[in-house]
C-alpha cells in the first residue's frame, strides 16, 4: 500500500515500538519502577524538545493533546482579557484552536473575529490585514491542517508585538517536518500533538511556554508539578511552589511509562535526521505528486504559498465522488479535510508508492 496520510497518524518508527513492547512489559514488575523515573524520561523530553526546536528544556511541558495545551493556554490568557477584546483565528481552522477560544471569549465577554479564507491562498496578507489594535489573542498555524497553506509567522509576530497581542500556536501539523525560528517567532504559547510529524505514540504532545507566562496559573493542579515530589515520604506535607519554568503546565501522570520512552525515540531519530533535511526531503515528494494532479484538473496552490511537507488539492468539478474512498480501494491513503483532498508523504514513500499513486489516479479517471 502507498501511503500518504502523515498529516493524519504517522507510521511508527521501528525504534519506538521495540520501546512501546519493552515498557508495556515492564508493567508487570512494578517493583523495578523508582521515584526517580516519575521523572527523568520528561526530562528527557524537554532537552530533546530543545535541542530540536529551540529555547531551553525549562520551556517545555509535557501534555497528552493539543487541546490540552490550547486549553492551558486559554486559561493562562483568560485572565487578561476585557469585555470587547478580540481573540483572532483562521476560517476552517481545526477545532482544537477555536473551541478554547470560544470558551474564553464567552466567559471574559470578548470576541472571537475569524479571517476568511484568502482567495488568492495568501493566509499572510490576509491575517496581517487584520491585526490591529483591538486584537488581544491571535491563534494560528503555521501551515493550515487542511490544505498545508503556508503562514509567514515572523511577520504575523512582528505584527502582534506592535499592538500587545498575545501570539498562540497550534503547530501540529508542522513541528518535525518544517522548520521554525523559535526566537524569532517568540510565541507565547506553542502546542502540537506527537502522532503526526513528530512520529510519536498518540496520547503525547509538547508545548511551549514563554518565560513571560511561567507564572500563569495551569489548566491542572498535578503533584508532580510542585517541589519536593521526588519525596515521596513526604508528599502528605503539600507544597505551594511549582517547579521550574513550564513544568506547571505539565499534564498529571506526566511520565506516562510506556509512552514517553517511545516518543524519546521518536525525537531521537528526528534530532538524527534534521528538521532542516526532512523537510527538503518530503518538498520534493511533494513536487512529483503536485504536477500529476494539476495536470489532471486539480487545483493546487503554487509552492510559494504552500508548506513542503503537505498539500491540499480541489477537486476537479466534475467529481461529485468520494475520491480518498476512491484511492483507497486502490490502497493508496489520503484524506479529504475540508474542500481539499490532503497529500501528506513521509520518508517512508519509495518510488514504487508513487508510481502506485499515479497508476490510481489514472484509473479512477483523473
Amino acid at each position: 500500500m502507498a501511503y500518504f496520510n502523515t498529516a493524519s497518524n504517522a507510521p511508527q518508527l521501528n525504534a519506538s515500538r521495540a520501546r512501546l513492547l519493552e515498557a508495556a512489559g515492564a508493567k508487570s514488575r512494578p517493583w523495578e519502577r523508582q521515584p526517580s523515573d516519575f521523572f527523568a524520561e520528561a526530562e528527557s523530553i524537554r532537552s530533546l524538545a530543545a535541542d530540536l526546536f529551540g529555547a531551553d528544556s525549562d520551556a517545555w511541558a509535557v501534555i497528552p493533546a493539543a487541546s490540552y495545551g490550547l486549553s492551558a493556554a486559554a486559561r493562562a490568557i483568560e485572565p487578561t482579557l476585557e469585555p470587547g477584546d478580540r481573540i483572532l483565528v483562521m476560517a476552517d481552522e481545526f477545532p482544537s484552536n477555536v473551541l478554547p477560544w470560544r470558551r474564553a471569549a464567552a466567559q471574559a465577554g470578548a470576541v472571537l473575529t475569524t479571517v476568511a479564507t484568502p482567495a488568492d491562498g495568501d493566509w499572510t496578507a490576509a491575517i496581517l490585514e487584520e491585526i490591529r489594535p483591538g486584537i488581544r489573542v491571535v491563534a494560528l498555524a503555521h501551515c493550515h491542517w487542511t490544505n498545508g497553506a503556508l503562514l509567514d509567522l515572523t511577520q504575523i509576530s512582528a505584527a502582534c508585538r506592535r499592538i500587545g497581542a498575545v501570539l498562540v500556536l497550534d503547530v501540529t501539523q508542522s513541528l518535525g517536518a518544517l522548520p521554525l525560528d523559535l526566537a524569532t517567532v517568540d510565541p507565547d504559547f506553542m502546542v502540537a500533538a506527537g502522532y503526526k510529524w513528530l512520529l510519536c505514540p498518540y496520547g503525547f504532545g509538547l508545548m511551549y511556554v514563554a518565560p513571560r507566562w511561567r507564572d500563569a496559573r495551569p489548566l491542572e493542579e498535578t503533584w508532580l508539578a510542585r517541589t519536593g515530589a521526588e519525596d515521596f515520604a513526604n508528599l502528605v506535607n503539600y507544597s505551594d511552589v511549582y517547579r521550574p519554568g513550564a513544568r506547571r503546565f505539565d499534564v498529571g501522570e506526566t511520565c506516562t511509562a510506556t509512552i514517553l520512552p517511545a516518543a524519546i525515540a521518536a525525537l531521537e531519530q528526528l534530532r538524527a535526521w534534521g528538521i532542516a533535511r526532512v523537510a527538503e526531503s518530503l518538498g520534493a515528494i511533494a513536487d512529483r505528486i503536485a504536477p500529476e494532479l494539476e495536470a489532471r484538473g486539480f487545483g493546487v496552490l503554487p509552492a510559494m504559498r504552500r508548506a513542503p511537507h503537505m498539500f491540499g488539492a480541489t477537486l476537479p468539478g466534475r467529481d461529485d465522488g468520494d475520491f480518498a474512498a476512491s484511492l483507497r480501494e486502490r490502497d493508496v491513503f489520503v484524506s479529504r479535510r475540508g474542500q481539499s483532498i490532503r497529500f501528506a508523504p513521509h520518508l517512508h514513500v519509495t518510488e514504487a508508492d508513487l508510481a502506485q499513486l499515479v497508476a490510481a489516479l489514472e484509473r479512477t479517471g483523473s
